[in-house]
């Protein structure tokens, strides 16, 4: 029985070439994955994969890890349960919390950058609907609006919002600020230019400002003794939680206060993840997708020469989760001259900007084909006219499901005959937990893929380096 159940996320490798023809030409030579070579690779795997479980019992121990191994963020591999039992609390908190802040308002800023916003990003996109902040109170659940910055420094973006802010005084707003060590630039310029729109709009109010903004910090960061200072209530501040890298933390704190604002089910999410650990500690090589998942990858970059990763989402809904997975996937494996480049793509979109490349350009890529079987909402389908100049009453009563699947399964083949290899991953439905079983499912692929090339993937040297000049810059 595959630990993944139909139920919930499956991951198919039918496409993947894991054959290789028996013409053996050129081409084909460049192309596939042997099975011969899945065999032996997999007892590697199974050693890496046990020593990423056994690196948790060492933080679990409070143990310091040798040096080579610094730093250690590990301990997102067994939060999701921790935070269905052990620290079931924290977990309450949040909802609770998230809940009574979400009554009073019309609209939330979301504060943060990489990982403290793109996991939230992708939950928003993925499992709200589609237009969200255009509905009605009541359309959304009672739920507020819900708007990203502090990702960037782009004044016009930044001015723009809070003209729209300004612009409605009767409805009140809240700041969701979102950073790990509380220093990171962008966030914190972002969180000074909004706390003094706040600050204008609460006292016209005449409310606190401090009751109206959550934050996510480790604990007597800069940005939580700032916080204190804003008045911010003890129980609006969540701390980051110990040895989680902020591209791993999207099933803590940093994801599940803005999911719970937005009325998602939080358990949900953490009994998806569950169900990855679970489905991580099969040994059975037909039963453990992740570190199969991990063999592909590997093998094709390694043996064919696949080193971009295209991470082809099969609708709109699912392309944050992509650009989510390009800073998990760069931010760890890119160091020591190493690492795939990840690429997001969205079809059919971008069959009409990138199909050209990727089916007659370079044989440097594996294709990752991420969709669902069934749509969320209603389906949709062609209608059928007495005139038929753009030549569409023969698919008339077909839905744009249909569509898109012909259109999925087309690609593929053409890939196919080129001997483009592919792999999908298949969530029957978007939804919270098939979406919490995907983050911890790419988040376990990206750490074991790392010791198995040799590198720490826990840890971001390389990033350091600009926000030293850009620090250097703008002190002159």
């Amino acid at each position: 029985m595959n630990p993944l159940d139909k139920s919930r996320l499956l991951l198919r490798y039918e496409s993947a070439g894991v054959e290789v023809n028996q013409k053996n030409t050129p081409v084909e030579r460049e192309s596939g994955v042997l099975v011969e070579d899945l065999k032996w690779l997999w007892p590697r795997l199974l050693a890496c994969r046990d020593e990423v479980l056994a690196e948790v019992e060492l933080k679990k121990r409070s143990e310091e890890p040798p040096e080579h191994k610094k730093p250690l963020d590990s301990r997102f591999i067994d939060l999701p349960e921790r935070l269905l039992s052990s620290e079931k609390a924290v977990l309450d908190g949040i909802r609770t919390t998230a809940d009574e802040f979400a009554k009073g308002l019309e609209r939330v800023v979301v504060l943060g950058i990489g990982g403290s916003y793109m996991g939230t990003r992708a939950l928003f996109e993925a499992c709200c609907h589609p237009y969200h902040n255009e509905l009605s109170r009541s359309q959304r659940g009672n739920r507020p609006r819900l708007y990203f910055e502090g990702n960037n420094v782009d004044n016009d973006a930044v001015f723009g919002l809070l003209e729209l802010l300004r612009s409605e005084p009767a409805a009140d707003w809240g700041i969701v600020v979102i950073s790990k060590s509380g220093s990171t630039l962008e966030t914190a310029v972002a969180f000074r230019i909004f706390v003094e729109a706040l600050k204008e709009h609460c006292q016209n109010r005449q409310v606190k400002t401090g009751d109206r903004i959550l934050a996510v910090s480790q604990e007597n960061s800069r940005l939580w003794r700032l916080c204190r200072q804003l008045g911010v209530p003890e129980n609006h501040m969540f701390a980051f939680p110990e040895d989680v890298g902020g591209r791993f933390s999207v099933l803590s704190a940093v994801g599940l206060v803005p999911a719970a604002i937005l009325g998602l089910n939080v358990e949900e999410l953490l009994q998806g993840a569950c169900a990855a650990n679970r489905a991580f500690s099969v040994n059975d090589i037909n039963n453990n997708p992740i570190l199969r998942y991990v063999a592909i990858c590997h093998l094709m970059e390694s043996r064919r020469g696949a080193s971009i990763r295209v991470l082809s989402t099969w609708g709109k809904r699912l392309e944050a989760v992509g650009l989510w997975y390009d800073q998990l996937l760069s931010e760890s494996l890119g160091k020591n001259g190493q690492g795939a480049t990840p690429l997001t793509v969205v079809n059919t979109r971008d069959l009409h900007s990138r199909g050209q490349q990727h089916q007659e350009g370079r044989r440097d890529k594996l294709f990752t084909n991420l969709w669902a079987e069934r749509p969320s909402l209603p389906t949709v389908a062609i209608p059928k006219w007495e005139f038929d100049d753009d030549q569409l009453n023969k698919i008339a009563g077909k839905s744009l499901s249909d569509v898109l699947q012909a259109a999925r399964q087309g690609t593929t083949r053409a890939y196919a005959e080129d001997l483009r290899r592919s792999a999908e991953i298949i969530l029957p439905q978007i939804e919270e937990r098939t979406l919490g079983e995907l983050f911890q499912f790419l988040m376990l692929a990206t750490v074991v893929e790392g010791r198995l090339i040799g590198i720490n993937p826990y840890g971001q040297p390389g990033v350091e380096a600009y926000k030293r000049h850009m620090q250097q810059l703008l002190n002159q």
